[in-house]
């Protein structure tokens, strides 16, 4: 469903979580995009401004948890960004003309079996888009596409995540993939594969991007424990309990593997086996001809103001709410159905220079 030329998407906010107040910032800053409404999935923030929910000035935009009255005000685009995907709630959104952007794990939504059907469905009925992205995976998987235009040759493509998490305080993310887990527990061997299955949908993106017909997705998983307890703020994880998970998907052809999309988290400095990260962030390769190696970091700007931890986590956040807010035009544009890097084209990030 497009937007009229030349004028300003219309858009709504869905959730101000960690991950939905970032992304609210950057809608009410952005002046190519006007948000017109917000979703509030808790009672007490219905009824709230947009702006004081998520830090800002008060906009006149108040937030409530009456989708009909926000699907009603016709807006070009939701911005979806719920910790966990509801199928019901994209599907009632999608099937009412609105396209929709989202960080909630979601690429290609092969994951989620006849929900991906159901979506597809509502994207055909509605006239509309579904796309998802975020940082890792999504924006990630977007620079493995770039750099391998490079080259003539690509036997492998290579994305290592590694990353301390001991300071990142989010046991409903984390405990699903083990943490906290004792390391003998038999219900352990599978988590992580369970836990980190929306890799598998990155591991299908870049296949795509290659024009690669993949025999087998797989994951490969390990653990490490920690020898003694450890205090991470909202939650303990007790000494020989999981504090190290590891994750690789691969994609295969004829038994060679062509993609590997890994994590490798850590938490504490008592891990065993103790898992040394040779860097913090992402390490992109791709084995050909040439190969070629990207290291993707970030830090803060020089003005950034950050007294807790919490406040430097703010940085990840906006990491994971841009790369769909930048792809805003391009889904709106988009045929209807679900969409994703290789359909849509380079996005590109205007509206963000400061000063200009």
């Amino acid at each position: 469903m497009s937007a009229t030329p030349q004028s300003s998407l219309r858009v709504v906010q869905w959730t101000t979580g960690n991950i939905g107040k970032s992304s609210a910032r950057a809608l009410i800053a952005h002046p190519e995009i006007e948000l017109i409404g917000c979703y509030a999935w808790s009672p007490d923030k219905s009824g709230l401004d947009v702006g004081e929910l998520c830090g800002v000035e008060p906009i006149g935009v108040i937030a409530t948890n009456d989708v009909d009255a926000l699907l009603g005000l016709k807006p070009d685009c939701v911005v979806y960004n719920p910790m966990w995907i509801d199928v019901d709630e994209l599907v009632r959104i999608l099937e009412a003309g609105v396209n929709v952007v989202s960080t909630a794990s979601f690429i290609t939504g092969h994951n989620l079996a006849e929900g991906r059907d159901r979506i597809e469905k509502a994207c055909a009925q509605g006239n509309s888009t579904m796309f998802g992205s975020g940082v890792s995976p999504g924006f990630t998987q977007l620079l493995a596409i770039v750099t391998a235009n490079v080259c003539d040759q690509v036997d492998k493509v290579v994305i290592a995540e590694a990353a301390d998490t001991t300071f990142y305080d989010s046991p409903d993310t984390e405990r699903p993939v083990g943490f906290g887990v004792p390391i003998d527990d038999p219900d352990l061997p599978g988590m992580a594969a369970k836990g980190t299955a929306i890799f598998a949908e990155s591991v299908r993106l870049l296949a795509d991007a290659l024009g690669v017909e993949l025999d087998d997705i797989v994951c490969e998983a390990e653990y490490a424990a920690t020898t003694t307890d450890l205090d991470l703020g909202s939650w303990t994880i007790p000494a020989g309990c999981v504090a190290g998970v590891a994750a690789s998907w691969q994609g295969r052809v004829g038994g060679k593997t062509v993609i590997d999309v890994n994590v490798r988290w850590r938490k504490g400095q008592t891990l065993e086996p103790d898992w040394k990260l040779d860097h913090d962030g992402w390490k992109i390769t791709i084995e050909g001809r040439p190969t070629v190696t990207m290291n993707v970091g970030f830090l803060p700007p020089p003005d950034f103001q950050a007294e807790t931890i919490a406040d430097f986590m703010v940085l990840g956040h906006i990491m994971t709410a841009m790369p769909p807010i930048h792809a805003l035009p391009a889904v709106v544009a988009a045929a209807p159905g679900i969409a994703t890097y290789t359909d849509i084209g380079l996005t590109t990030p205007r509206g963000i220079v400061r000063g200009a």
